[in-house]
């Protein structure tokens, strides 16, 4: 198995970097199916005679793993490479969904939970930073750009997994599937995926020491605001104020964006309905359409914001997140029962923002800390992800139990609510502007990044920049 060691995938002289997206997307795609599990929790609740939050704790479960697994074994990711980190994603994630098939055939929901949720969990977590630092290091001149084609994929997964799980649960279990039908997908989507993670495992490969794209100066990049030319250790970054602004900026980016997602085909029935006759004037089928516009929505703010966040910067690309974000859920609660137009357009963009901050935050931590261990910096971030999984659900569905039943409301019981995602919007506002360069004494000594882009990773790398640290003061 030793070419999965990251000796044996350094790029040759002449290897085009274009190619390393492909391998990124074959990831992204896959273990982007998470956001698809709603389309198979109503037959999992009959078969296994429970209730739709017991259903919904496995995808809970396979998020809270993405966030832990990515801070534990993000330093593991940057000192063996993206091959046999890939490789160790497609069989965690594979082996997740042949876990639960057995826990659905057995009847045994713990199965479920320790196969798509702790396991699968893994595979999501180190399948989602791996291909993103690599990316990174292809892409210096525009790393936006990067990790927005990475990240894209990941948004996009669900809207190819949810209607091929559709069809593939009509083949096997009619017009009602139930549990067996559930098993058999679970069995199919585990060998599809993990064929077709391996096409990226093969093609994925790393720079060479010292390559630099072509007509790249280093020094136009490092002249724009907050971008660095040193490197900071991942286990120095989280010593930082910047690392926990940013995570401050994640985790309430994270949880505004929730808020609109989890609720959104009742929410939108519920803005148009009729009180005093209690019917609205938007069908369950326009309600399924906007979900699948928000999807859309969620997927190109990926690329586009991303990508447009090399020309703008990060610092302001979140100020708009943020900013506009908080202006657009004032306007929502004040005036998104007005026009059936006018709240569709307000939820889009709010959902392109939710999406632009997940793959704008790799680009700022390049700026922020250099690429040396970039990818155990951002798993480390992505606790914020976890949390705000857990915090925005709870925030809206307590304020919704209290007004009553989502699908059963009107406009003015989500106001409470859209206001709380206003204040959490402002605290994620201030945090970003408190941003700014991270002082010189956290970074790292030339020769240890050199050693690591060579393919040395020595255990006093750490220790050397606390070294450096004491000479500094």
């Amino acid at each position: 198995m030793t070419f999965l060691d990251r000796a044996h995938t350094v790029a040759p002289p002449g290897y085009s970097r274009w190619l390393i997206p492909p391998a990124a997307l074959a990831i992204h795609l896959c273990i982007g199916q998470a956001y698809a599990t709603s389309v198979y929790k109503e037959p999992l609740v009959a078969h296994f005679d429970t209730s739709l939050t017991a259903i919904g704790v496995i995808f809970s479960i396979a998020i809270v793993m993405l966030g832990v697994s990515a801070a534990i074994f993000g330093t593991w990711v940057d000192r063996v490479g993206p091959r046999k980190t890939m490789f160790t994603s497609a069989c965690c994630w594979a082996s997740g969904f042949l876990i639960g098939a057995v826990g659905i055939a057995t009847e045994q929901l713990w199965l479920v939970y320790l196969g798509y949720g702790f396991v699968g969990g893994i595979g999501l977590g180190l399948g989602y930073i791996s291909p993103v630092s690599t990316l990174i290091k292809w892409f210096p001149d525009r790393p936006g750009l990067a990790t927005g084609m990475a990240i894209m994929g990941f948004g996009g997964g669900a809207a190819v997994a949810a209607p091929l799980s559709r069809e593939l649960l009509s083949f096997y279990g009619g017009d009602e599937p139930g549990g067996d039908a559930v098993m058999k997908l679970f069995l199919t989507l585990g060998v599809a995926y993990f064929l077709v993670m391996m096409l990226g495992v093969f093609t994925v490969r790393v720079p060479a020491p010292g390559w630099r794209p072509p007509h790249f100066d280093p020094a136009k990049v490092a002249a724009k605001p907050l971008v660095t030319t040193g490197h900071v250790a991942a286990g120095n970054a989280i010593k930082t104020p910047q690392f926990w602004l940013l995570w401050t900026v994640l985790l309430c980016n994270v949880t505004a964006g929730i808020g609109i997602l989890e609720q959104a085909g009742p929410m939108i029935q519920d803005f148009f309905r009729d009180a005093a006759t209690n019917t609205s004037t938007v069908n369950a089928t326009v309600a399924a359409g906007f979900v699948g516009v928000l999807s859309v929505a969620n997927m190109t703010g990926r690329f586009v914001w991303s990508s447009t966040s090399d020309y703008m910067g990060r610092k302001p690309t979140y100020v708009m997140y943020l900013g506009v974000g908080l202006a657009l859920y004032l306007l929502l609660a004040l005036a998104g029962s007005s026009s059936t137009a006018l709240f569709v357009l307000i939820c889009v963009v709010i959902l392109s923002y939710y999406g632009g901050g997940f793959s704008t935050v790799p680009a700022y931590l390049r700026d922020l800390f250099g690429t040396y261990q970039v990818g155990a910096i951002h798993g480390r971030l992505l606790t914020a992800w976890s949390t705000a999984g857990v915090l925005g659900p709870l925030i809206v569905n307590r304020v919704l139990d209290a007004q009553g039943t989502p699908g059963e409301l009107v406009a003015s019981d989500y106001r409470p609510a859209l206001f709380i995602m206003v204040g959490v919007l402002a605290i994620g506002f201030v945090a970003n502007l408190l941003i700014k360069p991270v002082s010189e004494r956290w970074h790292e000594d030339a020769a240890v990044v050199a050693a690591a882009e060579a393919g040395h990773h020595p255990a006093e790398a750490p220790e050397k920049a606390t070294a450096g640290d004491a000479r500094q003061s």
